[in-house]
């Protein structure tokens, strides 16, 4: 369920921080590649989202982790956002 707010969210936060003109969050589809022949971004869009989404979760993402693996669709990057924040939380409950 919670999977579910963070992919809506992402498709939100894709198309306001992007200014995808005439796309909207909800004709996103989870497993459409966010590159390429899917919604066509580029190495740009790849830099200003990874800022955005380093301050809407308060996450930090290192270059070599933006790549195909997390980046490939919403749902693989909506998953590396869920672990990064379940990361988080873990070292926050150990006093880290």
């Amino acid at each position: 369920m919670a999977e579910t707010g963070i992919r809506t969210n992402l498709k939100k936060l894709i198309v306001t921080t992007l200014n995808l003109d005439g796309l909207t969050p909800e004709s996103i589809g989870d497993d459409e590649p966010l590159f390429g022949s899917g919604l066509g971004l580029d190495s740009v869009d790849a830099l200003e989202l990874v800022v955005a989404l380093e301050k809407e979760y308060g996450i930090s993402i290192a270059s070599h982790e933006v790549d195909k693996s997390v980046f490939g669709s919403l749902a693989s990057l909506a998953g590396f956002v869920e672990r990064r924040l379940a990361e988080s939380k873990r070292q926050s409950a150990d006093g880290r």
